[in-house]
């Protein structure tokens, strides 16, 4: 969980960062006294909660929260201020929650356990799979998945773009193949392929990254850390690091990720 703060005064700031920290001791938690710093650091690395002080000079926490929200609408807030003022304007803006000064962590722990918007644990993913630019796959530790077959590996490519449909074998054969007539023979050849990408997840403890059905497969979103999926939720981190380039080795691609976009 990523987690930014904010308030201009440094004493109340320092006491509310270490109120997260032993809230959320497992948590990556940055703390900022300006409010355009934590804007830039929102967009260029994106953020699950924010914790923002409302009433701060210059630009108050529920204008910062307008901003947030244009960089990502599911990113958390929790306003944190000493005066009741505010709390209906804080509410307007569909918060997660509203904490009032002195900030306690028993207060943050209540939050964090009660989002507007629950972060789904990526620490547990079994794998993380990388969609910009080429397409990789690696184990939590960031060690590459070795496939056997590349077509092995470009089997489970299609799989992940179509995050969590069902695949049947022959929507896998038309995007492998190409153009190449649905015969005995590709079809066997396409059932090698499925095997040894079976054998390479199997092999690094990930096999359940793969679920299979008669005659259809498709992955299980749940246990992926992927670029793809979280750029289609609106994180920050994602939509910045894509650079027009999707699953680049793969022709098919091309034609799928334009679709989407459009």
């Amino acid at each position: 969980m990523r987690i930014l703060c904010l308030d201009d005064e440094p004493l109340a700031l320092k006491m509310l960062e270490a109120a997260i920290r032993e809230a959320k001791p497992d948590a990556d938690v940055t703390a900022f006294r300006k409010q355009a710093d934590l804007l830039e650091d929102a967009n260029l690395n994106g953020c699950d909660v924010a914790f923002l002080d409302i009433h701060m000079r210059g630009m108050n926490g529920v204008e910062v929260a307008k901003r947030l929200k244009e960089i990502s609408p599911k990113m958390n807030i929790i306003f944190v201020t000493g005066f009741s003022d505010y709390k209906g304007d804080a509410m307007d803006m569909k918060a997660s929650g509203y904490i009032m000064k002195p900030v306690t962590a028993e207060e943050v722990k209540a939050e964090l356990e009660d989002l507007r918007f629950p972060i789904i644990p990526k620490s547990n993913a079994l794998l993380r799979v990388q969609c910009f630019g080429n397409f990789d796959v690696f184990t939590p530790d960031g060690a590459h998945v070795r496939f056997e077959r590349s077509k092995a590996k470009e089997v489970f490519a299609y799989l992940v773009h179509k995050q969590g449909s069902s695949c049947t074998t022959r929507e896998i054969f038309a995007a492998i193949f190409e153009d190449e007539p649905y015969e005995k023979k590709l079809q066997n050849l396409l059932q090698t392929y499925i095997y040894a990408m079976i054998k390479s997840l199997k092999a690094v403890g990930a096999e359940d990254a793969v679920v299979r059905s008669y005659n259809a497969l498709a992955v299980n979103p749940e246990v992926l850390d992927c670029d793809y999926y979280r750029f289609k939720e609106l994180d920050a981190g994602a939509v910045n690091a894509y650079q027009n380039e999707y699953m680049s080795q793969y022709y098919w691609a091309d034609f799928l990720y334009d679709d989407y976009l459009d």
